[in-house]
């Protein structure tokens, strides 16, 4: 988990996927095959009532290579359901926050009368990304646009299986839309992160991780060990979640 020094990262790049370190998962789980995806987001609203404001944050600045929290604009028009583009209901959800992602657990696991659906932890994220692989993405070394939503190729979210999955089948680990996860933010890995998998507790309350990289950015912000923050109540345009769920009785 984490990346070397010889891999390339972005601008200004602060040490936040250091040091590498070995994690072993030592429970099993499944994951979502994509992010979830608008029509069962909506599913949820539509069973729950849960309450969501409108308005989002939206990218205001000229110059995408840099991401300046000036440059992110608060509009009161856009929500989950008008996101500013083309959305179909096999898109992602955007425009959620972490603290939305939770109530949408919460209510699966209320449906099956259980505790098992979850989110994922940021090393469990990453082990899915990877999926055996220990490139700088799971297609090797280098990506391309034919392999994920990026750089403004559609200047929009794409259907959550548009492009190919992972060798796990696993769609969307890299581009298309930031996950998040249910970690609280670290700044780094120094410390004693756990080498099981697990959450890590601690850490800043008001800041949850984000991984995956979106349709706006560039590949270098979705490698498998690029890791993102936000606020547990932020809504953005290039904000969604995938859900992970425990299993047991199986090795």
């Amino acid at each position: 988990m984490g990346s070397p020094e010889d891999e390339r990262r972005w601008v200004g790049y602060d040490g936040r996927e250091e040091p590498v370190r070995l994690v072993t998962i030592d429970r099993p789980f499944s994951v979502s095959r994509a992010p979830i995806t608008r029509g069962e987001f909506g599913a949820f609203i539509a069973d729950t009532n849960h309450t969501m404001d409108r308005g989002a944050y939206v990218w205001s600045g000229k110059r995408r290579r840099l991401w300046l929290i000036k440059d992110w604009k608060f509009n009161k028009r856009i929500y989950w359901r008008s996101t500013g583009f083309h959305q179909d209901d096999d898109h992602p959800v955007v425009c959620v926050s972490w603290d939305d992602a939770k109530a949408y657990v919460t209510w699966l696991n209320a449906n099956v009368q259980s505790n098992t659906y979850r989110l994922l932890s940021e090393a469990e994220w990453e082990y899915c990304c990877r999926a055996n692989s220990t490139t700088a993405f799971n297609t090797g070394a280098a990506i391309n646009r034919n392999q994920a939503n990026f750089g403004l190729k559609n200047k929009a979210t794409s259907s959550a299986f548009s492009f190919p999955p992972n060798g796990w089948g696993l769609y969307d680990m890299h581009g298309n839309i930031w996950e998040w996860v249910d970690d609280a933010w670290h700044e780094n890995y120094s410390g004693c992160p756990p080498r099981d998998g697990s959450v890590w507790e601690g850490g800043d309350l008001e800041l949850r991780g984000l991984r995956g990289g979106s349709w706006d950015r560039g590949d270098v912000h979705f490698r498998s060990a690029d890791r993102g923050k936000g606020p547990h109540w932020l809504r953005n345009y290039i904000v969604g979640f995938r859900v992970a769920k425990t299993l047991s009785g199986c090795r």
